[in-house]
């Protein structure tokens, strides 16, 4: 189903046709006193063609063929050109719209298969609050590629690799309390990782045997391979579950671990080829010819022969390209990482990687004082800790609104209410933004929060439940007021937003747009009576709460989340 910027833009093209690359620039108008839509191409056009933008605006109107779906347009300020929607093609559009599937969002033409790495936790480390934003803007964004239609594949790139498993085996064999692995395996391999950091500032032969034991581990030891296959699958077990629990689905979880045996020959090629050059005993790759990087190269393997993330990052590069043949590969990781991203992107393409490379950056989750959520301790806050918060916090509100409930039920509304507040509190935000993580907030019913939205949901299907008789979801839309003819308008945004939620990668356009379409939809409810009405305002009032309350469910499941059906 076309949108109405996709049909005025088609009506434009004859007026365009002698000017490459000149655009229609059509998008809703920012107040609705002076139409519905807005094109700014005369006063683009103007510059170019070195004529009066208004001028340029009378000409392309008088040559407009817009009759059937516009009033006359008008013209305003130094050239705009205003669209008013007539209501009977209003109607009809929201009638179709009303019995499409995919609520007006057309599939993309030409789609794409994205790899799209995200969450990324360390093994034998709890997740914490640091990985809020990754794994659920990559969620997110996960789904909507799909919905337009890209093949996407998750890739979950998990720390399993690194020095700090030396400590981790040699706490294992000598201080391991079999017991508490079974019950916490993370917090046990953390304790143990604990204590030899510990004894390793005192003690210079702990600190010794530990690197022992990391050499053998890189050396293929068997033993050492078991234990470090054991915290591998109990620390991804641990994170399984957070995973479930916020409905977050990986294709792969293909770690460091399964490039290792990649890093030596990776550097061999590159030095061979010229790409990387030794520098001070470490193997390099220089970027002389990009300003922002001319002093900033990549190392990719150290002095002592050691590899770096980079080395690591570029390997992973090379096995997405030759085992998944993607279009891109984006990487939901947080701002301080830019620097590296930049790179190593840089590196990939001087080794023939095409693929287009996305660097998905986001700032910090802040506590009420504005500073990095930290514990007392000054340990950052654990996932589970804060999404087992919400649901409890959520369960306290629902209780106390709705004390009738069954047991079963409140439990299922709790978990939907406490983990779509912290989901939308991410996604509602700019991604590039630090935000203030705040319990009262993001549990509000009122304002631009989850509980809000998934209010209205409710609100809407309560009047499907007390309607007696049948709902036809044929029924003509007819639009009689200003209330009904806005919210119309607004359900005919959905297949608008959607799209560009990717462009530069914005969930919060697609948050703010329900949270305006259920403001809109309020004012329609108090404005007219639905199941009251006679027919046939009623039948048409009824196909609008129905478009409405599926662009909500479907909006939010875009988002990851939930709607239940009572709160």
């Amino acid at each position: 189903m076309a949108t109405i910027p996709e049909i005025l833009t088609e009506r434009f093209a004859p007026l365009l046709t002698d000017t490459p690359g000149a655009e229609a620039g059509v998008g809703p108008t920012a107040d609705p006193r002076f139409g519905d839509y807005q094109s700014n191409a005369a006063m683009v056009l103007a510059r170019t063609l070195k004529t009066s933008p208004r001028a340029l605006a009378e000409k392309m109107v008088a040559a407009l063929d817009v009759s059937d779906l516009c009033e006359p347009p008008e013209i305003a300020g130094a050239g705009f050109i205003n669209f008013r929607l007539r209501t009977d093609y209003l109607e009809r559009q929201t009638g179709r719209l009303a019995g499409d599937e995919r609520l007006g969002v057309a599939p993309v033409t030409s789609p794409r298969r994205i790899v799209l790495d995200f969450s990324s936790p360390n093994v034998a480390k709890p997740m914490h609050v640091g990985h809020i934003r990754s794994t659920i803007l990559g969620d997110c964004l996960g789904r909507i590629a799909r919905f337009l239609g890209h093949e996407v594949i998750t890739d979950n790139h998990i720390g399993d690799w690194g020095t700090q498993f030396g400590k981790v085996i040699y706490g294992w064999k000598h201080f391991l309390d079999p017991e508490a692995l079974k019950t916490d395996a993370i917090s046990e391999l953390v304790r143990l990782y604990r204590e030899v950091n510990a004894l390793e500032e005192t003690d210079a032969a702990v600190k010794s045997a530990a690197r022992e034991e990391l050499v053998k581990l890189q050396q293929g030891d068997p033993e050492n391979l078991e234990i470090w296959k054991e915290a591998v699958e109990l620390s991804w077990q641990a994170f399984q579950h957070l995973y479930e629990l916020l409905d977050v689905h990986f294709d792969e979880r293909l770690g460091e671990s399964a490039y290792h045996a990649a890093l030596g020959p990776l550097c061999e090629k590159l030095a061979a080829s010229g790409l990387a050059e030794v520098s001070e005993g470490a193997l390099c790759i220089f970027f002389r010819d990009i300003p922002a990087l001319a002093d900033k190269p990549a190392i990719i393997r150290k002095s002592d022969g050691g590899f770096l993330y980079a080395t690591t990052d570029l390997a992973t590069i090379e096995h997405r390209v030759r085992e998944w043949k993607p279009d891109a590969i984006w990487y939901v990781v947080g701002t301080p990482q830019a620097l590296h991203f930049q790179q190593i992107f840089a590196a990939a393409a001087r080794i023939g990687v095409t693929a287009d490379l996305q660097h998905i950056a986001f700032g910090s989750i802040l506590g009420e004082d504005r500073k990095i959520m930290r514990t007392r301790t000054g340990e950052n806050v654990g996932l589970a800790e804060v999404l087992h918060e919400a649901i409890e916090r959520a369960r306290a509100v629902v209780a106390e609104k709705k004390p009738d409930l069954p047991g079963e039920e409140r439990d299922s509304i709790a978990r939907r209410i406490g983990l779509g507040a912290v989901k939308y509190a991410e996604l509602s935000q700019n991604r590039l933004t630090d935000y203030v993580f705040s319990w009262d907030r993001m549990l509000s019913f009122q304002g631009n929060t989850a509980p809000y939205l998934q209010n209205a949901h409710v609100r809407i299907r309560s009047i499907f439940r007390k309607l007696e008789g049948k709902f036809d979801a044929t029924a003509p839309v007819k639009i009689s007021n200003g209330e009904e003819r806005t919210l119309a308008l607004k359900l005919l945004q959905f297949g608008e937003i959607v799209p560009l939620v990717l462009e530069d990668f914005r969930p919060n356009l697609l948050a703010n747009y329900l949270f305006e379409l259920a403001d809109i939809f309020h004012g329609f409810y108090e404005a007219c009576p639905v199941l009251k009405a006679d027919e046939p305002v009623r039948g048409s009032r009824l196909v609008l709460c129905d478009a409405t309350v599926r662009i909500l469910r479907h909006g939010l499941g875009l988002l990851g989340i939930e709607c239940p059906e009572r709160m």
